[in-house]
């Protein structure tokens, strides 16, 4: 459990939050810190991460507990909070007809901007997540992903302190999902804005996020130092090259290493293994390898992933 209302450097914490609708519990009994840096919020959908960021953002009032967001309470000093706080939302909301310019200009003096400074802020915002060229074009005529980048565009404008990301690649291809965790983690070190970036994604968690919140159907999972939490696992994982002769050299080092007592988890020519002493785990990959003629092309320890710590919490 997180010590999160003594420490002072939490951007946000939480203290037993939690929010109910009529008889469903989604959030219960919520003990989080999040600090500096980018914290990943994560669970399947429906786990709870909207409704946690409703909640610190003063949106919505929990049903009990408390919630500290920037040092202001968001029950009671929700539109300040709001001024010093981004927000992007899953949902794609952006009315068609304004142009982009205008709707980062908008919404950046909602917050308190003054009329000039939104307007060459707004401008900024949308070069700075690469969309410069097409900042006058109506929201309408944008694809889903320049749709991403103009919500993520609204939400810096304002240079805030700390920016609530919900699903910021939803609906984006593999390669547009990358290259706004890219963008993401740019913005972040740059310009020392801290993101609670929340995704069903444990892959996009991982490669971007300093800090990790897990969520499970408004349970705590995990939260902490990612790197803590999932730091080295038990085990090795192998892959080797596909070769036609001698043949069948993958089949046959892992027939070799299961007959030897190894736990082999095998993906096309993956191997994850475990089951033994690391050092000891180590001389037998190599024997078994060498006896099959085989060829390796990837040996390294296993690590732990976000999966793994579902995986326990569920035991």
């Amino acid at each position: 459990m997180s010590d999160a209302a003594a420490d002072p450097s939490a951007i946000v914490s939480t203290v037993a939050l939690t929010q109910r609708f009529g008889s469903t519990v989604a959030i219960d009994a919520l003990d989080v810190c999040m600090r500096p840096g980018i914290t990943g919020l994560v669970g399947a959908n429906g786990a709870g991460k909207t409704t946690l960021l409703s909640a610190l953002l003063g949106l919505r009032p929990p049903t009990s507990g408390s919630a500290t967001v920037l040092g202001l309470d968001p029950r009671s000093q929700g539109a300040a909070l709001r001024a010093k706080v981004g927000f992007a939302p899953e949902r794609d909301v952006l009315p068609d007809e304004m142009r982009a310019v205008d709707f980062v200009r908008h919404l950046a003096q909602v917050r308190g901007l003054p009329r000039s400074e939104a307007r060459t802020r707004s401008s900024d915002s949308l070069w700075l997540v690469g969309l410069g060229e097409e900042r006058t074009r109506t929201l309408g005529t944008m694809s889903t992903g320049q749709r991403q980048r103009v919500k993520l565009a609204q939400a810096i404008a304002s240079d805030p302190e700390l920016v609530l990301l919900d699903e910021p690649t939803s609906g984006l291809d593999p390669t547009q999902r990358s290259e706004m965790l890219t963008l993401i983690g740019e913005i972040s070190s740059e310009y020392s804005v801290s993101v609670v970036l929340s995704s069903h994604l444990l892959e996009e968690v991982e490669r971007v996020c300093d800090h990790i919140v897990a969520l499970d159907a408004g349970h705590l999972v995990a939260d902490g130092p990612i790197e803590e939490l999932i730091g080295d696992g038990d085990g090795i994982t192998l892959e080797l090259v596909d070769i036609a002769e001698p043949a069948g050299t993958v089949d046959v080092v892992e027939s070799t290493l299961r007959l030897g007592g190894i736990e082999v988890e095998r993906v096309g020519t993956t191997l994850r293994l475990g089951g033994s002493d690391p050092d000891e785990l180590s001389d037998r990959v190599r024997d078994a390898v060498a006896d099959a003629g085989a060829r390796i092309r990837r040996l390294e320890a296993r690590r732990r992933t976000l999966a793994d710590l579902f995986e326990v919490s569920a035991v």
